[in-house]
């Protein structure tokens, strides 16, 4: 299986984002044995403690700009500050890295970049690659959101570790989602918000899935004022322990068809980014 799994490709969307939460953390006799790698370098970035197998680059935790990420969701999201710490684990490459979590948590699901959380620790483990930038961003916005909330549904989980991934700049331009959406908004075509929330499992998710996690979460962050705030009203209720209400519900109650509001707001978002970019060059 392991052979067969390395052998196949995986798509981005597949490859780039797992949260493995709750499990028992349990240090087998394998595990045990397993050779610990060469650590090289580490460094500290507000709650994240780096530990790598290469030299790291400067420049590379300034892409990443963890510092900031974590700002920038107490400022959308008035997450409380992460008090516990968060331990990154960075390999050399994706050989090394797939053996150290078949050697540590052989019952975990293999990607890219891997979140894993239990009562006692929480880990990102990753390599060194191309798009490591958007990785870190990925699972530490995961990291942040279940540091301050005792559970999140997973379509809002994913929906906000994918709009958070890129650079500041592009998270309202959604990257690799908005233009899929806005071709299907203008077809009358979606993933109803009903769909993502029967799904609870990372395994049920498909990268369409995905894309319309990301965009009901950039609804909820950019649409409708009533849209937001049942987004702060679901954190809310997150906090104090209690059972959310479905948003698909919520929603429904305040805007009376989530779909229709939802297909409005992607088919006028493409006019609002023209909007912006005209005003900012106007203010240059």
């Amino acid at each position: 299986m392991a052979g067969r799994a390395a052998a196949t490709p995986l798509t981005r969307r597949q490859a780039l984002a797992a949260i493995v939460a709750g499990a028992a953390w349990s240090v087998s006799s394998r595990a045990r044995a397993a050779v610990e790698p060469t650590w090289v370098d580490q460094r500290r970035v507000g709650p994240f403690v780096c530990r790598s197998a290469f030299p790291l680059d400067d420049a590379l935790l300034a892409d990443a700009d963890l510092a900031s990420l974590e700002r920038e969701l107490r400022r959308v999201l008035a997450l409380g500050p992460c008090k516990n710490q968060v331990e990154v684990v960075l390999l050399n490459d994706a050989q090394q890295h797939r053996r150290y979590i078949a050697e540590r948590h052989p019952t975990a699901p293999y990607r890219r970049a891997l979140y894993y959380q239990t009562k006692q620790r929480a880990v990102i483990y990753t390599y060194r690659h191309s798009e490591l930038a958007i990785d870190l961003r990925h699972e530490c916005t995961h990291a942040l959101l279940h540091a301050d909330l005792p559970m999140v549904p997973l379509w809002l989980d994913e929906g906000l570790a994918e709009y958070f991934e890129p650079r500041p700049a592009d998270r309202a331009h959604g990257p690799d989602h908005l233009e899929g959406v806005v071709s299907e908004a203008a077809r009358g075509r979606l993933v109803a918000l009903t769909t993502l929330e029967a799904k609870h499992d990372l395994a049920e998710m498909a990268d369409i899935d995905y894309r319309y996690a990301w965009a009901w979460t950039h609804f909820l962050l950019h649409g409708p004022a009533a849209a937001s705030m049942q987004l702060w009203a679901t954190l809310a209720a997150l906090r104090r322990y209690e059972p959310p209400t479905p948003m698909s519900q919520r929603l429904a109650a305040t805007l009376g068809s989530p779909e229709t509001a939802f297909a409005e707001h992607f088919r006028a978002w493409p006019r609002v980014l023209r909007a912006s970019r005209r005003h900012a060059g106007a203010s240059r």
